[in-house]
């Protein structure tokens, strides 16, 4: 990997998130030796270690092991989301380690490979995960980091000897601008962030510099109706694509008994009667983005076909846990206004004539700020709401953010009400359910499987 080729360990300072485990996996499978720090152990931690990573769960400078004390030969990967008082950050700074955001790590692959980035507010992690499948499993080939766990592998990372290496660009942080993508998808830019950005203004200008950082030679594959402006390269082609419209999109579309089936509408060659493997009426349009990107670089007609239809999902993206005469039980990711309305949106598709109840843990007090009146817009889709408070991250209460502001905006008409995150568990065991979606991007998907365990014995 050009640039890093005399470092023989790497020291991850929040190595538990799911991008930065991703690139741990990386470096483990170079045989390097990997270490770090997290907050909290998880699944996702201890499989880290069971492969091969040391981690500790103190910020304690005594823990940082012998390998990576070595700055001539240590690389430093840091999450933006760690306080920059960090003592173990703080000592590596101090001591003039490399250090490097994550997405400078990828930026550094991106121009040793052909990149072939997913960019957008929402369904950047489903179609970086469909690309990544339908390369992977055809003549061309891929690497991948994934912003989730794909059932198709088990894991976020796909390693191979491809020149092709599938990102999902995070825009959080503005960590996109240190790609280069050979090619690149922009599903959508609803303003999202604006404890970083601010304004909607300056979150449709990073993704108009993003455009800039397009590789000649390469493309841009862009949903209509976008309120961005592009502004690429000389030498780059930029396509539409949609689910309805655009250069690529779908048509004869069939949702029946659970299955969807498309014909894929393209400019270089259609292909007809695919069948999606994760039949999610939302999945169809981020189909046509990773079919898309996955033709433009050497994949065919059976192949795009085979990948769709072999596609199983990635975890928390409208993960269905249980589905009997009785109940279906979906856990999902979605945690911005607009990812809420598609999913919504999806659900009322798949089940048109069924009560749904969805328990929604907002993700973030500045962004139930900045759209709780769309929170709540988005929610009163479905029948039942149940709110529970907000999990914070990386953030510090506000004064008056409460999920009472969402509570207090849905619709008239819709059932309401607000339990803690602890209640959770008596509160499914007190009650039936037809349709229940768990929601959110905090940590209310761990109890996920005792949900589903409490309704299955029901």
């Amino acid at each position: 990997m050009t640039g890093i080729d005399n470092i023989k360990a790497v020291y991850f300072v929040g190595a538990g998130g799911i991008g930065m485990s991703a690139l741990a996996r990386y470096f483990l499978h170079k045989g390097l030796f990997v270490a770090g720090y997290d907050k909290t152990p998880s699944p996702l931690t201890r499989k880290l270690e069971e492969e091969g990573m040391s981690l500790h769960y103190e910020d304690n400078i005594e823990e940082i092991p012998a390998p990576c004390r070595d700055k001539a030969t240590t690389l430093v990967v840091y999450t933006p989301a760690i306080p920059s008082e960090h003592s173990e950050l703080t000592l590596f700074r101090n001591e003039g380690f490399r250090i490097e955001k994550r997405a400078q790590v990828l930026g550094t692959l991106t121009r040793s490979h052909k990149g072939l980035c997913v960019a957008g507010t929402h369904g950047k992690t489903t179609t970086s995960s469909m690309c990544a499948h339908i390369m992977h499993q055809s003549h061309v080939d891929c690497n991948a980091f994934l912003g989730g766990i794909s059932m198709n592998y088990g894991t976020n990372y796909i390693l191979s000897d491809s020149d092709y290496v599938v990102i999902e660009a995070d825009e959080y942080d503005r960590s996109f601008h240190w790609l280069q993508p050979w090619m690149t998808v922009i599903t959508a830019t609803d303003p999202d962030h604006l404890d970083i950005y601010g304004t909607k203004e300056a979150y449709l200008e990073s993704f108009r510099h993003y455009t800039t950082l397009i590789k000649p030679g390469g493309a841009l594959i862009l949903h209509t109706g976008l309120e961005m402006k592009a502004d690429t390269p000389e030498g780059v082609t930029t396509y539409t694509y949609s689910r309805d419209e655009g250069d690529f999109h779908a048509a004869n579309i069939v949702i029946d008994n659970g299955d969807i089936t498309f014909d894929f509408i393209s400019p270089i060659e259609s292909v007809n009667n695919v069948s999606l493997g994760q039949p999610v009426p939302i999945n169809i349009e981020n189909a046509v983005a990773a079919m898309a990107m996955a033709q433009l670089n050497g994949c065919t007609a059976q192949e795009l076909r085979d990948g769709i239809g072999t596609y199983k999902g990635v975890e928390r993206r409208f993960d269905v846990k249980l589905k009997d005469d009785r109940h279906v039980v979906i856990s999902d990711y979605a945690h911005h206004p607009m990812e809420i309305h598609q999913s919504a949106k999806s659900i009322r598709e798949l089940y048109r004539h069924r009560k749904v109840t969805v328990i929604f843990q907002p993700h973030l007090y500045t962004r139930t700020r900045d759209f709780y009146r769309e929170f709540a817009n988005s929610l009163s889709q479905l029948d039942e709401v149940v709110l529970c408070d907000i999990y914070p991250a990386r953030e510090e209460p506000i004064p008056g953010v409460t999920s009472k502001l969402i509570y207090d905006n849905l619709k008239p008409g819709v059932e309401r009400s607000m339990i803690t995150k602890d209640e959770v568990l008596d509160y499914v065991a007190s009650r039936d359910f037809d349709v229940l979606v768990i929601l959110g991007a905090g940590d209310l998907d761990n109890y996920a499987d005792q949900i589903t365990e409490i309704l299955r014995k029901k």
